[in-house]
């Protein structure tokens, strides 16, 4: 069965064609490194919530869009070995592919599926 790695981020709304420069970069090492497909979505109709939110989650300000990306992978073992490439190629060196975003804010994780419905 497959494996996801999920990503919540706040970027500076002004920094949308960075980042999408940015996961264009990245994106591609991480499809060379074995994942099967990435996803980048730039927040539309996202909610403030009474009690938690997306925005809350990241500490958001007016400024800035909340982005939700995952990563979907073959199985856990390919992820494993594609994640530790990536932090060894020099393409993701922040000297030279930095981040248009407050790394400390992001959240991320990796997640086994439990139900896959498709049509």
């Amino acid at each position: 069965m497959s494996y996801v790695d999920g990503f919540i981020a706040a970027v500076p709304t002004a920094n949308k064609e960075k980042f999408l420069a940015h996961a264009r970069t990245g994106d591609a090492v991480f499809i060379e490194f074995g994942a099967l497909r990435v996803v980048e979505c730039w927040g539309d109709d996202v909610p403030h919530g009474q009690l938690t939110d997306f925005f809350r989650a990241v500490q958001a300000t007016d400024e800035e869009t909340v982005v939700f990306s995952w990563i979907e992978w073959p199985d856990k073992a390919t992820r494993d070995v594609g994640m530790q490439k990536m932090m060894e190629d020099p393409r993701m060196d922040p000297a030279t592919n930095p981040m248009p975003f407050d790394g400390k804010r992001l959240i991320y994780g990796g997640f086994a599926p439990l139900l896959d419905l498709t049509k």
